[in-house]
């Protein structure tokens, strides 16, 4: 597509002094593909049909670093759909349990799971258990997200969120932090996080009595489902140029793949979930000159690092962190990340 280079760009713009491994805060968890829906814009081709789930021995292996990493404050589920793998709940109870450091621990949640047979206890649970819940919501418009994520989800959305507000998620003074989060429905940006939080809160009290906390505005990644989508309509380079010339060279500092680790379902290491998807493993960039004795690479013949490469997340802060054009998607504007806009 004829794109820069992502780190030859940064060290143009003299920002590539910026973009290196903090201590990690947020251990983020693949834990398994499979979903009950098929999102148009899904970047890990998630869907009903996909089997791969996380096991026992590779959930015992997280806490277990878990517990030996001080830094992480927050546990970060997801999937596919997390709540569905049989490990979701034992890694929930087993962080509450023995590992305090952890103060947040998030479920990043489709809301229709939330009437699927045999979550009819869901909300319950994450209650009892302080589970932050940041729920997908590309729309406030039933027209807009069943388009996106498809027929009727926007009716069992909104059930999804007047289940969670009934456990007090989303009001004030509860302690139940309800985030949602926006995506844009084609090529273009997110508008500016404070001002759509805003609509957002307005819409849903209004025409549905749904609270919630905060709204993230992410960029949606030109790789897997959204790039097809893009080709298909001969948009793909449009939008990597509109990525580029909107780079924003403040947003770097604040990039998660300097204080997150990304893990798959079976337990390869990875620099953000994007990179998980493309199989960009981590560790797999060796400078010339690194010190092995400082930080943690790929094994030879291996695609990334493995959990079973190192007891706590310390190890990785000194290793390099992997890049490639998509990057551009997370230093665009305001920037984008798991957590929201950057700046």
């Amino acid at each position: 597509l004829g794109v820069h280079e992502f780190w030859t760009f940064l060290e143009k713009k003299g920002v590539a002094k910026d973009l290196h491994r903090i201590p990690a805060q947020i251990f983020q968890l693949n834990i398994g593909l499979y979903c009950n829906q098929a999102c148009n814009h899904c970047h890990v081709d998630s869907s009903p049909k996909r089997t791969e789930m996380m096991d026992r021995k590779i959930a015992d292996r997280c806490l277990h670093i878990l517990q030996n990493s001080p830094s992480v404050n927050t546990l970060d589920l997801t999937g596919g759909a997390p709540e569905m793998n049989s490990e979701f709940r034992y890694l929930v109870t087993e962080t509450r349990k023995s590992i305090p450091h952890v103060k947040d621990i998030i479920d990043r949640c489709n809301l229709t799971v939330l009437s699927e047979p045999g979550q009819e206890d869901l909300a319950e649970f994450l209650a009892e258990n302080k589970v932050r819940v940041v729920a997908s919501l590309p729309c406030y418009s039933a027209k807009n997200v069943n388009q996106q994520r498809g027929k009727g989800v926007f009716d069992r959305s909104i059930k999804g969120l007047r289940i969670l507000n009934s456990y007090g998620y989303g009001k004030e003074g509860s302690g139940l932090s309800l985030d949602l989060v926006y995506n844009p429905l084609g090529a273009f940006l997110p508008p500016p996080q404070g001002a759509l939080t805003e609509k957002y809160k307005e819409e849903l009290l209004d025409n549905f009595g749904i609270e919630f906390n905060e709204l993230l505005t992410i960029t949606n990644m030109p790789i897997k489902r959204f790039a097809d989508f893009l080709y298909r309509r001969n948009e793909l380079q449009e939008y990597m140029n509109l990525l580029v010339n909107n780079f924003n060279g403040g947003t770097v500092g604040g990039l998660m793949c300097k204080n997150t680790v990304s893990v798959s379902w079976d337990g390869q290491v990875y620099d953000c979930d994007f990179n998980q998807q493309l199989g960009m493993g981590a560790g797999t960039y060796i400078p010339e000159g690194a010190s092995t004795e400082k930080a943690v690479y790929a094994k030879p013949g291996s695609q990334s690092i493995s959990i079973f490469d190192f007891d706590s997340t310390d190890a990785l802060t000194n290793t390099d962190i992997v890049t490639d054009s998509h990057c551009f998607g997370c230093t665009a504007g305001a920037g984008s990340s798991c957590q929201g806009a950057t700046v």
